[in-house]
């Protein structure tokens, strides 16, 4: 694997809020909304006419939105055009993709300077919808008309590791507890609640209804509940992301003009994507990803480094099941030895390796197209010492990754950050 012929860093990272935000606001408003959040955290500031080209990871504002062509329209709204704007697309890992290529044509001389974004609006169409458009990023030959939805095809990712590696629903349980709780603490977080706050708050609603009080001990009783359904067994509805809206937006600059705009600059060091068959019947295996162990591969070399160098990550948590088998593919852990270091706390925010510090997926909010990047810009916050609220850890990150994966694992990207 080459290295990068110029170093890359960021210099500047930013969010919109994530939710359910559409009808007030759509791609646009999201974009201008990142935009001018990332603007405020440049150092020295930056402008339209600093940035040399914009990068837009989206899946699909065409069905969710009716939208296409949509990476010059998000130019023309911060003031880039006339300059080269394109949007890239690999499921929910398209702004994962831009962000690579962004690193790539920085690497090569082409560009200075360049704006990598991603934005979703999701909730513009019913749920029905959202499933539907979804599902065109899994197999449409076999699995979609067979009525394997996500949810269904990771439940078999699930089941699959449950039988081989004794994981369980308590396993799953613990990470989505774990990442309500780090979401808590951002403000851009579509859901800033714990499990807790959730059962206290369906029990606080029941009382008021005059009905039975359930017996919960605590949030496995209440996650083990009606409350929170089966989705596609064994994941149930906790266990699942959310339909969101949102964007993120982040500058990268070359090595030799990184310093106009901050002193303090998070480098890109390691970039690799991988891919895989878009359906699950043509892997060898349901408890590993090879695009994600293919992407790793790439990106430790390049930065010459290795997972025991890594002191926190951003995982994609679609499903609870993703960040577990995330663990072990990113050789973080031993196949199969993930679930005892979930046990242990280790990705805790106070723990070993804190994963997932933003709330994840499960927490912050999945606008797919915008995931990748809200990534880096977590990441850019916790290396700065910047994270909002309590959720800043306890020590100086100097070396972070963020993992990035489309559909159903056939498309992933890592990237490794250092200070």
């Amino acid at each position: 694997m080459g290295k990068l012929a110029r170093r890359v860093a960021i210099v500047g990272a930013g969010m919109s809020q994530f939710g359910r935000l559409f009808p007030l606001k759509r791609n646009p408003d999201l974009w201008v909304d990142a935009w001018l959040d990332a603007v405020k955290r440049v150092d020295n500031g930056i402008e339209p006419k600093d940035v040399d080209a914009c990068y837009i990871g989206n899946y699909s504002s065409d069905l969710f939105n009716h939208q296409g062509h949509l990476a010059p329209q998000m130019a023309n709204f911060v003031g880039l055009s006339p300059k080269p704007a394109s949007r890239f697309e690999g499921a929910c890992a398209s702004s994962g993709v831009a962000l690579r290529q962004g690193v790539i044509a920085i690497a090569s001389g082409i560009h200075d300077v360049i704006a990598v974004g991603g934005c979703e609006t999701m909730n513009e169409v019913s749920t029905t919808l959202v499933t539907d458009t979804l599902a065109t990023a899994s197999d449409n030959l076999f699995e979609y008309p067979a009525g394997a939805t996500f949810p269904g095809l990771y439940a078999a990712v699930a089941s699959a590791h449950f039988h081989k590696y004794g994981t369980n629903a308590e396993d799953l349980m613990r990470i989505g507890i774990k990442n309500h709780e780090n979401g808590t603490q951002n403000p851009f977080a579509q859901m800033q609640l714990s499990i807790k706050d959730l059962m206290d708050k369906k029990l606080s609603k029941l009382e008021k209804q005059g009905k039975d009080i359930p017996d919960w001990k605590d949030e496995f009783d209440f996650l083990k509940s009606s409350s929170n359904p089966m989705i596609a067994s064994p994941l149930r509805l906790f266990d699942c992301s959310l339909v969101t809206d949102g964007a993120a937006c982040v500058f990268l600059a070359a090595e030799d003009v990184a310093k106009q705009f901050t002193d303090t600059p998070i480098w890109i060091t390691g970039t690799g994507q991988g891919s895989a068959a878009l359906s699950l019947h043509d892997r060898d295996s349901l408890t590993s990803f090879v695009a994600t162990k293919e992407a790793a591969r790439q990106a430790y070399q390049m930065a010459n480094l290795t997972p025991k160098d890594i002191q926190i990550a951003e995982l994609h948590d679609c499903f609870t099941i993703a960040e577990l088998v995330a663990m072990e593919d990113l050789d973080f852990y031993e196949k199969g030895k993930a679930v005892d270091a979930i046990r242990d706390g280790e990705s805790k925010l106070d723990g070993r390796l804190p994963l997932n510090t933003s709330g994840g997926l499960k927490s912050k909010g999945h606008p797919v197209g915008a995931t990748g990047a809200a990534q880096a810009v977590e990441i850019f916050k916790q290396m700065r010492g910047i994270a909002e609220r309590n959720r800043q850890v306890k020590f100086d990150v100097e070396k972070a990754l963020s993992h990035n994966l489309g559909g159903s694992g056939a498309t992933c990207v890592v990237t490794i950050y250092q200070k």
